[in-house]
This record gives structure tokens, C-alpha cells and sequence, in this order.
């Protein structure tokens, strides 16, 4: 009798075992499709933009000096610093003494600004 009482226990426990992996695999089957449906990325709004002036633009070398207001997004204080551009067509938009709206991210180890604005 024990020995039926111990074959049946094992059996559920490993019943269960496998019900568990599989909603385990389950779940993590679906995980994926959820997080495809969430909906991409907003281009920045101007609460996300930094305030700037632009103190030079250099083509020749695809940069722009910009004395700029904290930037949230990376923690920095205000300052007066020399960034790259995502896309040197921005370096046309502006010419010194222009108060802008820019967004800058981290990439390849530099600071790029890819959105900028002329401020009105």
C-alpha cells in the first residue's frame, strides 16, 4: 500500500513539474509578442528638447558648439560644449548667436545631437 501511496505522489509531482515548465515556456513565448506591440518611440517633444545658444557651427569638421541649459536626459549640468551632429544637414539650419531646442544621445562614445530647432 506504501509503496502505491509513494508511485502515485511521484507521479503528481511530476505532473506538476511539467505543468509548471510548460506554462513557464508558455509565458515566455508570449512575452515577446507583448513587448513588439508596444508602440514605438515618439520623436522628442520640446519638454524633452534642450535649450541652447549656438556659439559656433564648423562644417568642415561636422560639429557645433553650443552653450546649452542642463541635459536631462544625461544627467549634465549647463554648460558650453562642442557636440557632433547625427545628420550635417542640421549644420545649415543655424548660424551663430541662434537659440535653438536640441536633443542629444550617447552613441559610439560621443555625445550626437540628432533633433534640433530654431527657438522663436
Amino acid at each position: 500500500m506504501k509503496l502505491i501511496k509513494n508511485l502515485t505522489l511521484a507521479k503528481l509531482i511530476a505532473t506538476l513539474t511539467m505543468a509548471t515548465g510548460l506554462a513557464g515556456t508558455a509565458l515566455a513565448q508570449t512575452a515577446p509578442a507583448a513587448k513588439a506591440a508596444t508602440p514605438a518611440a515618439a520623436p522628442a517633444t520640446a519638454a524633452d528638447m534642450t535649450d541652447g545658444e549656438i556659439k559656433k557651427v564648423d562644417k568642415s569638421t561636422k560639429k557645433i558648439t553650443i552653450k546649452h541649459g542642463e541635459i536631462k536626459n544625461l544627467d549634465m549640468p549647463g554648460m558650453t560644449m562642442v557636440f557632433q551632429v547625427k545628420d550635417p544637414a542640421m549644420l545649415d539650419m543655424v548660424k551663430a548667436g541662434d537659440k535653438v531646442k536640441f536633443k542629444v544621445e550617447k552613441a559610439d562614445g560621443a555625445i550626437v545631437v540628432t533633433e534640433m530647432q530654431v527657438a522663436r
